[in-house]
């Protein structure tokens, strides 16, 4: 994902990016005065600066977005590049790795999946199947099938 997003972004595009994490995570740090807010029981906290700014939300037992609901709050970019939410209905490249825990394949079952990327030898089938460093080959294809 790093590299693709150097290989648009070298490629003078706008890239805007989008992950799914099955975890808990913070992006907020204890001792910043918006981390404080949200302990003391804000819903909602924005940080700006004129360099940046992020928006945390509370679920509170809501549920979660989905990935459109997310791409709402997404500013303007040529390409979003997302990572995760499988079980969405957007186009698809399947990344398989020798070491994942899961070996199952998933694009026999998910129509969206238009090409895979593996570190490993993949029977050649209906898809395209690229090496997962061959970064400028996904790109082009990325770009072909947006």
């Amino acid at each position: 994902m790093v590299k693709l997003i150097a290989a648009f972004a070298g490629r003078g595009l706008k890239v805007a990016a989008v992950k799914h994490a099955h975890h808990a995570f913070d992006v907020d740090h204890e001792g910043r005065d918006s981390f404080r807010y949200r302990a003391a029981g804000a819903s909602t906290v924005a940080v700006s600066s004129p360099k940046r700014f992020a928006i945390m939300s509370e679920l509170d037992g809501r549920p979660e977005p989905t990935l459109e609901e997310l791409l709402t709050y997404i500013g303007p970019a040529d390409l979003i590049l997302v990572e995760g939410f499988k079980r969405e209905k957007h186009k698809k490249l399947e990344v398989r790795r020798r070491e994942a825990l899961n070996q199952t394949p998933l694009a026999p079952g998910d129509p969206s999946i238009l090409a895979i990327a593996a570190d490993f030898e993949v029977p050649r089938g209906d898809l395209p199947v690229f090496g997962i460093d061959d970064v400028e080959m996904i790109a082009d294809f990325i770009l072909s099938a947006a």
